[in-house]
Order: structure tokens, then sequence, then C-alpha cells
């Protein structure tokens, strides 16, 4: 392997000083984040140079060290979409504690079930948002406490954590009632390095503007993480985030370089005026998150002028699989694995010798890459379904070819059985996004009546387009294999989603009559 891992082991490590030490000595008035709350005019509200940042985090660091907390205690984050999120989440890994980056919209119950499940010694909890069941050897600290430990006396030193020393800890659906913790190491932040070059093409001169929100892990990482480690500029909006925004707001500020999800793209393209859309200095725009409509790339290229590059990636590797501006993308492929990174496709069932060029499987990572998780957080039996022999298999479905391309299939618990054939949602949703008139398509298993289930497609139409049911069925039949098309297609005004625009294909349920 090459440049992902070495100088592993058990050296000094410290993923908040990888990120941010460097930037504030060379370029200590650079800025390293700057947050817009007005679309309409695109002005900061607020910019914090690298210096600011960095001086913001270690006195919130020693702050939160004042207060007793000692390595490896867990503290939830629970904030709002401001900065004080990023900050008490660095400052916790700088302290050598263990961050739990969590969302604001977390149900009570949801909230409780994370800070009892991870026994987190204290939470970080924003205005307005509900406590829970909050024990009380459990301390709450308010967004004003945090404020305040932004100034705190003195700055901490970065604590002497090493290479496998627990930094994060994520909570990412499972296959059980509830979520799983997923817990990352402080080499994490090294481990991502690979996509600087084979994604981003980044370098300290690019804006990055993310179109999530500060309290999603997608945001931490591409938005934050790898261009501070870069010495580039972070740039997040915090105001109402309706897609016909975005275009004003990455060309009024300057980015480089955009992220977001694919939906996000797509309504993007469906809500700015018809024709070119300029965005003034952008290279590229970056996706992730979930399976993108195979028209999408030609269409953002023909209106903005610029590519948009996929990768794949999962809460325990982030993404590992991508195109960039080096490596060309391949129509119906996610993109090659990037530099460094060791994957294969292994027997859906069992074994560990990869399969052959164009065999389907489960998609597996080398579990030697600095990048994977330490492991899920008291999910012994988790650890032993994902953890086989050298490798690990996060539950997606795929197959290379010859050249080294990523097909990625489905996920394997997102498998729609047809008459006894698996077939993939995201195929069955390629095929339909081609009809005239579709704007957005998910499809989903859904029972019908008792121990029956069929294949079904909801349809979101182009904003002024009518389209009938039995129409999409009939293109089906032409596009798909007989036993993939679907049964049923509902004609439906949006689709369920996250707040950050990622499709739950779970929450797809056929229209009450």
């Amino acid at each position: 392997m090459t440049d992902a891992v070495e100088g592993g082991g058990n050296r000094p490590f410290n993923m908040a000083h990888y990120c941010l030490s460097a930037a504030a000595r060379a370029t200590p008035d650079k800025p390293a984040l700057i947050v817009i709350s007005d679309a309409a005019t695109c002005a900061a509200s607020e910019t914090w140079t690298f210096a600011h940042l960095e001086d913001a985090v270690l006195r919130t660091a020693a702050a939160l060290l004042h207060r007793g907390y000692q390595r490896g205690d867990r503290i939830l984050i629970r904030l709002g979409n401001t900065s004080t999120y990023p900050i008490a989440y660095f400052a916790a890994i700088a302290a050598g504690l263990i961050a739990l980056p969590a969302s604001s919209q977390l149900t009570a119950a949801e909230a409780s079930f994370q800070l009892s499940d991870s026994g987190s010694r204290a939470v970080a909890l924003g205005d307005g948002l509900p406590r829970g069941d909050i024990p009380a050897d459990v301390d709450v600290l308010s967004e004003t406490e945090l404020l305040a430990m932004m100034t705190f006396p003195s700055r901490s030193s970065y604590a002497d954590t090493q290479w496998d020393d627990p930094a994060y800890l994520i909570y990412t659906s499972g296959t059980t009632a509830h979520p799983k913790g997923v817990l990352h190491a402080q080499r994490v932040a090294y481990g991502r390095r690979p996509m600087y070059h084979d994604w981003y093409g980044i370098s300290a001169a690019d804006r990055m503007l993310h179109a999530g929100a500060f309290n999603w892990t997608y945001t931490l990482g591409t938005g934050l993480i790898d261009p501070w480690a870069n010495g580039a500029t972070a740039i997040i909006f915090t105001g109402e985030k309706s897609p016909e925004v975005w275009p004003q707001l990455i060309a009024k500020t300057g980015a480089t370089l955009f992220a977001a999800v694919p939906s996000l793209i797509r309504q993007i393209l469906k809500y700015a005026p018809p024709g070119p859309l300029g965005l003034g200095r952008l290279r590229h725009a970056l996706i992730a998150g979930e399976k993108p409509p195979e028209d999408i790339f030609d269409a953002w290229l023909a209106r903005t002028g610029t590519h948009l590059h996929e990768a794949l990636g999962m809460s325990e590797i982030s993404t590992f699989v991508s195109t960039s501006p080096t490596v060309p993308r391949k129509p119906g492929t996610t993109g090659k694995a990037q530099s460094g990174r060791r994957i294969a496709i292994l027997p859906l069932e069992s074994g560990t010798d990869p399969l052959p060029p164009g065999e389907q499987g489960l998609i597996a990572v080398h579990r030697a890459d600095p990048g994977l998780m330490l492991h899920y957080w008291n999910r012994p039996d988790e650890d032993a379904q994902v953890n086989r022999g050298d490798w690990f298999i996060g539950g997606d479905i795929g197959s290379i070819d010859a050249g080294g391309y990523v097909t990625h299939l489905s996920r394997a618990d997102d498998v729609m059985n047809a008459f006894g054939y698996r077939v993939s949602p995201q195929e069955v949703e390629a095929a339909l996004a081609l009809f005239p008139g579709v704007a957005e398509v998910a499809c989903a298993e859904i029972k019908v009546r008792d121990n029956v289930s069929v294949i079904a497609a909801f349809v979101v139409p182009a904003h002024g387009t009518q389209i009938a049911a039995e129409d999409v069925k009939a293109f089906a039949a032409g596009h798909l294999a007989a036993y993939k098309c679907p049964r049923q297609v509902y004609i439906v005004e949006a689709l369920p989603s996250t707040a950050n625009g990622k499709i739950q294909r779970r929450s797809l349920k056929a229209p009450q009559a």
C-alpha cells in the first residue's frame, strides 16, 4: 500500500493537531472558516482565521479538562447549525476526549439512547433542543457555556494521543432496532489522505462550500477536516436551504469546490432558471451519500460547464472509491479505488478469496486501511459480521471490472426480492429516471398483502408535468427485465429524505387510499 498507511503503529498522532496546527503556523491570518447566513447578500456573518480557530479550539479544550474530564471520556454534541459545533468537536479531540457528533434533529428518545449507550460524561446541548432523559451524573454544557470556554484564560496543548487511540464516535443505522456506534481512531484524519488527489484535487488555494449542516459527518469530514488539513478555506451556509440559492452562493462566495448529495444537485438543476448556470470560480462539484441517477452527470456539465465527481463511502471508512480530475468517469460505475486503498469483491455468503473481475459480490476494504474504524461500540456481534479474514465488508454489493472501475449495485439491506430474483433499487431507479418528466424517483419492496411483496416505484413529476403511472410501467417494460419492473407505481409530491437530502427508502409506503 502507498502513502495512506505509512507511519502507522503507535506513533503519536492527534487528529485536531493534524487538521489545524500546520495552517495556524504557516497562514495564521488566512480564513479557515466562513459562515454565510444570508443567501441574498452572501456576506460573511462569521470569519475565523486559522489562528483564531486554533486558539478557540485549544482554549475550549483547556476548559473541558479544567472541568475534570479525562482521557477517553465521551462528550455528546447536540448543537444547532452554528460554528460552536465544530469548535466543540475539535476541542474534545484536541483534549484527548471522544467526541460524539449528533444531529440536532434527534428526538428526545433517540438522544437519550445515544447518551446512555455511549456512557457519555457530558452533553453539549443547543438552546431549544429536546433534553430527553439526562442522568444526574451527566453534565449539560449550554451554548452560552461553550462560548465562554472559547475565551478560557489558558490554552491546552494538543493531547499526546496515539495513532490508534479513539477520537470520535458516530451512530449509524444497523441491523437491530437501535443505531450502532462507530468508533474511529485519531488516525482516521490521516486515512482520508487518498481523497485529496483522487476525489477533490484539493490544494491550499481552494475554497470548499459544503451544502450540509455542521452537525452532519459528511460536512465535518469533506467540508472541514480535509480542507483544513490542506490549509484551504471552508464555507458553510446556515440559512434556509432551498435549492435555488446554491448557484448564487457558489458564485458569490468564490467557491472552487462544492460538495452535496446527488438529490440536491438534481434539485438545483430542477429549480434554477433555464439556461447556463454561472458558478464563478467553481472547478467541479463532489457528490456522495447515495447513488446518483445516470443522467445527472451530463445534465450538470451541460448547465454549469463543470464536472461532478462521485465517491462511494460509508460511516465506517468514509469514501474509498471515486472519480476525480485525473480519474475520468466511466458511465455506470462509481470510480476507482483511491490510491493506497486495497479493495476487493468477496462472495456474498462466505469466503475471503476475492472474486474475479466482473463478478458481483460484497465490496470489501482491507482492514489495514488507516481510515477504517476501530470497531463498533460495545457490539462484538456486529464486529464479527463485518470482519472476514483480512477484509472489512460493509454491506455494499458491487463488482470491479478489469480496468479497476467499481460498479455499486445496492446495499445488501436495500436489495429487493422479486419472484426469487435479487433486484437493486438503484438499477430500477436509474432506468425510470430517464422517463420524460420525472424529477425524482425511488424504489422499494413493499408488502401489498400478507406474504406478498412487490417492487414499487415512487415518482415525483417535474414542475408543471403530469405523469401517468401506467405510462411509467410501460416505459419500464421497455428498459428492464420483466422481473425488475415495478408492479406498483405511485405518483407523489415528494420523497422522504433526511434533512441533508438523502432519500430514505425504508420510509417509502403506499399512499393511503
